[in-house]
Formats: structure tokens, C-alpha cells, sequence
């Protein structure tokens, strides 16, 4: 298998399946000198962990990140930083009855189509607990981009279903374990969830993410477009089905005289290209949104085939989420860090002695 590695000059490379003895990553590219240990890490894998609430995996995993290299004396040394995690609470026999069967929505069919065996045990490594990597990885990204670029990412919990929620209070995301930026609405949106517990059924999702502090001119024309990498980036965590900048589709029912992005001595006076201009930060807040689709994994029977093409009947068991999108928000969080990290290094490895041709517009980053 290969495609493991993600980033050109910040580069993040993932081992590892759902239910093997471990997961672990490589992170390539990181400047020396930063601060890591273990806790900064773990603090953002207690975000991602299954088990916060009874509306989400029950799976327990303590994400005890071990750090195998590129530290001295608590600093990054610039050489690759090798950390692994250990798979504690695996249950295989969960997955017994479908290791000859196709789960419909799932990566079963395709994987055994392209390499002729797959691991059934959670997905192997189609599963979501790769993720859990990525947000090791990203936490560096973001440690990093705090403290050299004072760049503050921010994700939430957008919708869920048919229930839209609002960015009122993005200082308090962090107190509830759904990331929800309207605490007054949890009541509504665990009541959606326990009617899918009950009934065994499932439902889709929002996150929406954003940098704030973000410098002018991250990204580059053509093929090195800042929102293209966040596209393939947000699009490649695992039941993203679609992906939006700024406003996004939005942008279609928009007449252009409400969507430009007019400029003022005073600023812009709005941001509905989500902070990226020709493929480039412009300065202001970066913003993503992605929808996740609901999960596959269900209880309530469904017709299917066998790798034999005999026809079944599927039925998941195990331990799964009504709502994948409900604690995908760090993530998400990640693979922006990630990015970011990456295009902050290759800016500065081309361009960091341009000088600024006109003052930087009001509210933009330095």
C-alpha cells in the first residue's frame, strides 16, 4: 500500500490498523527547537477519544502516545519525530460474522478489489482509529504555529441532521464533549442522538473549521493551491463526502455583488472565499466546512453479498457511532494544522525575503 505519507515539506506518515497491536506516524520536516512532550500531545487525543459520551464509540482506548525519536531535552532536534500508540481495547471476535461479507457503504469491497485481501477487523486500516495519528501529528503542527505564527485554529460542530447549529460561543466548544457552539442546544441534540441509538439508525454531520492569524500568502497559483491541499486534505478523512471554502455552495444562489470580497482602507468587509484568494491566504480567517455522511455501520439487517457474490444478509455489531461527525471536530482541526504547517514552510523556503509591496490591510495577519 502506498500514499502513507501526507505533505511536501512537512510530511506526516501513518502505520498502522484499527485492531493490531498498534498505530504510529513519522513526522518529517519539523524545525528544531520547539517544545513536544507527551502531554501536549495526549491533551488532543482526549478530544478525538471514543467513549466521552454513550452516543459515540464505546470503545475505550487510552491513547498513551510514546515518543521513539527526534526529541533532546524535551525540544525537537529537526529529525524525524517517531510516535506510536498502543491498541488496548481491540475486540476481534466483533467481526467475525462479516469476514467474508461485503458491508455496504463500507471500504470492505474496494479494498479486497485493489489488493485481494483485506483486514476485517474494524476496517483494518480503512478505519477511523488511523485518524488518532493525525491529531498526534497535528498537535506539533499546531504547537508550532502558535508559537512562531500566533495562528489559532478553531473547529465546531456545524449540524447534525436536520439540526443546525450556530458559532454563538466558540469559547466554549471545549466544554462539551460534541463541540457544540450553542451549549444552550445540547438538550436538542442529544435527543436526535438517542432516537438513533433506539432505533439503530444513523445520521449525517457538519464541522466547521477556521484559522485565525493566518499570513497573506500562503499557497501558490496552479497546483500548489492553498484550498486545493485543504480539499484533498478535509476530503481524506474518512466519511467526508464533500468539502466547501468559505461559503462554499452557497456561492451559487449568490449574486456576485454580495459575494466579492470588497476592500476597504479599513479592511475587508467580508470573507465569503473563506480566506483564500487565486489559491492564497489573504489574510483573514481561514474557513472550511466538510460534510460527513452518516455512518454504515448499523445494526438493523440490509441485503449484501459474500466474497463468494452469494447473497447475504449484513448485520454490523461492534462498538459504533450514530453520528460520525459528532467528535470529528479535532480532526479536522488537524488536518488544518497540517496543512498549514506545510505551506507556512514552503512559503518561507521561497519567499520569506519579499518584502511587503503596500501596508497590510487592517485585521490581516503578519
Amino acid at each position: 500500500m502506498s500514499d502513507n505519507t501526507f505533505g511536501k515539506l512537512f510530511r506526516v506518515t501513518t502505520f498502522g490498523e484499527s485492531h493490531g497491536p498498534a498505530i504510529g506516524c513519522v513526522v518529517d520536516g519539523c524545525p528544531p527547537g520547539l517544545a513536544v512532550d507527551a502531554t501536549m500531545i495526549e491533551t488532543q487525543l482526549r478530544r478525538r477519544a471514543t467513549g466521552r459520551t454513550k452516543y459515540t464509540s464505546q470503545r475505550h482506548e487510552p491513547d498513551q502516545v510514546r515518543i521513539l525519536s527526534g526529541l533532546f531535552e524535551g525540544l525537537t532536534t529537526g529529525t524525524p519525530i517517531g510516535l506510536v500508540i498502543d491498541n488496548v481495547d481491540a475486540r476481534e471476535k466483533d467481526y467475525t460474522n462479516i469476514r467474508d461479507q461485503f458491508r455496504p457503504g463500507h471500504a470492505d469491497y474496494t479494498y479486497r478489489q485493489k489488493y485481494g485481501i483485506r483486514d476485517y477487523r474494524g476496517g483494518g486500516r480503512a478505519s477511523a482509529r488511523e485518524t488518532t495519528m493525525r491529531v498526534a501529528a497535528g498537535a506539533i503542527a499546531r504547537a508550532w504555529l502558535s508559537s512562531h505564527c500566533d495562528i489559532k485554529i478553531q473547529g465546531y460542530l456545524a449540524q447534525v441532521g436536520d439540526l443546525v447549529l450556530y458559532p454563538e460561543h466558540l469559547d466554549q466548544v471545549d466544554d462539551n464533549p460534541y463541540f457544540c457552539p450553542q451549549p444552550e442546544r445540547i438538550g436538542e441534540l442529544e435527543a436526535c442522538l438517542k432516537a438513533l441509538l433506539k432505533s439503530g439508525d444513523s445520521v449525517g454531520a457538519r464541522v466547521t473549521v477556521l484559522a485565525s492569524n493566518v499570513p497573506p500568502g500562503l499557497g501558490a497559483p496552479i497546483y500548489g493551491k492553498l484550498d486545493a491541499d485543504l480539499a484533498a486534505a478535509m476530503m481524506g478523512i474518512n466519511a467526508v463526502k464533500g468539502v466547501e471554502i468559505g461559503d462554499g455552495f452557497a456561492s451559487v444562489s449568490q449574486r456576485g455583488t454580495a459575494h466579492r470580497d470588497e476592500m476597504t482602507p479599513n479592511g475587508f468587509l467580508s470573507n465569503h472565499d473563506g480566506g483564500i484568494l487565486g489559491g492564497i491566504s489573504s489574510g483573514q480567517d481561514v474557513v472550511v466546512s466538510m460534510a460527513f455522511k452518516p455512518t454504515s455501520s448499523l445494526r438493523i439487517p440490509c441485503p449484501g453479498v459474500d466474497v463468494s457474490g452469494q447473497a447475504v444478509s449484513v448485520v454490523t455489531k461492534g462498538r459504533h457511532d450514530p453520528c460520525v461527525g459528532i467528535r470529528a471536530t479535532p480532526i479536522a482541526e488537524a488536518m488544518l494544522a497540517l496543512v498549514l504547517m506545510d505551506h507556512v514552510l514552503r512559503h518561507r523556503a521561497q519567499n520569506a525575503d519579499v518584502g511587503k509591496i503596500m501596508p497590510l490591510l487592517p485585521g490581516a495577519a503578519e
